[in-house]
């Protein structure tokens, strides 16, 4: 009889391909997306009644929206969709087809269209907020740029089954770069070896949410600091330890690692925290995400040259992309060069973001440690701040890029032991 009720509960709690646990920890289902909702029955009925709405009644209708926009998904219930991808999927086809009716249009869409992009990176940045859209825009620019390559370049007949080959095994690359790229950064964690025990304590941290892991600390002692408690008692910290100190992850940080407000964990050798890849740069995967950088460029390049070819054949390549006569007399070869001119803007912004990083690496600096350097006035720079030399960790141009390509087979350093 256990048995059976123990299976009957288990069949209880498995979750159908479209039930999902709301954010009040209740079984709901998809279909029921717009029932029930206290949070926007009492904002329309204020706004029926022309009162003035609260001021977290907004928020709390967009957390319920949020929360309630679910994909049925077979394993573990309906998956949450993020609403930040969306946008990219919706606008990129139809400014770019719009932009393709006319060479005005093409002027403000492709002039316009950055402008927005750079708008909303400085308006997230600005909030340290994660969001998906940099990640949705690209990976959905290289998949578009790919499907009108091979609807619209390829049906011509300019381009040959061995072109489409290097681009799409070029496009192939790139996504395996980058799916390595997100596995992990090298997060800074404890050393397991001198871990003790875990104490917890039933008072919230000062500095925590009370509600935030209901009310407990979790308080990891190691073996150095079991031992050493009673003997240091007032002994105040070394400078080192102190300065290295990270309080929101209660880690001593190695020499070179960084505290990300983005992610929220310290990276070991963090460079920078990429919204592209909606993640941070760090010792583990800085070498993936040049790999990823080199491939794109690779592919954009040559893809474009072919594109060009193809809708321009009687101009020459350096100058197609600029004097194309004709070419919006018919609408697949505006839409073709439209997608150039854009696919240009792209790789000319990602091919600075790789000449930056191997001027880096070229003289051992992160950028992190670049922009701190600048700010404090300890470094020494030139050509408008492209080249940064700070001369601490530099071991010529020949030792800095070795230790660059083996720093990813060090990712297990002596850990600190030093946690609270």
């Amino acid at each position: 009889m256990k048995k059976r009720a123990n299976k009957s509960l288990e069949e209880e709690e498995t979750l159908c391909c479209c039930e999902y646990v709301n954010r009040h920890g209740d079984r709901s289902h998809v279909a029921a997306c717009c029932c029930d909702c206290e949070d926007l029955d009492e904002a329309c009925d204020r706004f029926l009644k022309k009162e003035p709405q609260k001021p977290e009644s907004l928020s709390r209708v967009a957390e319920v929206v949020s929360d309630r926009i679910r994909v049925p998904w077979l394993w573990g219930g309906a998956r949450k969709l993020d609403l930040s991808i969306i946008p990219p999927l919706i606008l990129l086809p139809v400014l770019l087809h719009l932009a393709a009716l006319h060479f005005l249009l093409a002027l403000v869409v492709l002039t316009a269209l950055p402008g927005l992009v750079l708008f909303y990176y400085y308006f997230t940045h600005r909030k340290k907020g994660r969001t998906l859209f940099f990640l949705s825009l690209a990976l959905f620019s290289l998949a578009y740029m790919y499907y009108l390559f091979i609807t619209e370049v390829f049906p011509r007949g300019d381009v040959g089954l061995l072109e489409l080959a290097v681009v799409s095994a070029g496009v192939v690359l790139t996504l395996l770069a980058l799916i390595h790229t997100k596995r992990e950064p090298g997060i800074v964690r404890p050393n397991q070896e001198a871990v003790h025990s875990t104490v917890t304590y039933y008072s919230p941290p000062a500095d925590r949410d009370p509600s935030v892991n209901e009310g407990r600390r979790d308080v990891t002692m190691t073996v150095a600091n079991r031992t050493g408690s009673s003997e240091q008692e007032g002994v105040e910290p070394k400078e080192s330890s102190r300065r290295n100190w990270c309080p929101v992850c209660r880690v001593v940080r190695p020499p070179r690692a960084g505290h990300c407000r983005i992610c929220g964990v310290c990276v070991l050798r963090l460079d920078h925290h990429c919204v592209w890849i909606n993640g941070c740069v760090g010792q583990a995967n800085h070498r993936s995400f040049l790999l990823t950088l080199v491939f794109f460029l690779l592919t954009s390049l040559y893809g474009i040259s072919l594109v060009l070819q193809s809708v321009c054949p009687q101009e020459n390549l350096l100058t197609a992309l600029l004097y194309c006569p004709g070419v919006y007399n018919q609408y697949s070869s505006a839409l073709c060069f439209t997608c150039a001119w854009y696919s240009s803007i792209v790789t000319g912004g990602l091919l600075h973001l790789l000449v930056v990083q191997v001027i880096n690496v070229s003289y051992n600096v992160t950028e992190r440690e670049a922009r701190i350097a600048l700010r404090e006035k300890t470094a020494r720079s030139a050509y408008w701040g492209l080249v940064v030399d700070t001369g601490v960790y530099s071991r010529g141009f020949r030792g800095n890029w070795s230790e660059f390509m083996t720093m990813g087979d060090q990712l297990n350093p002596p850990s600190p032991a030093d946690l609270v």
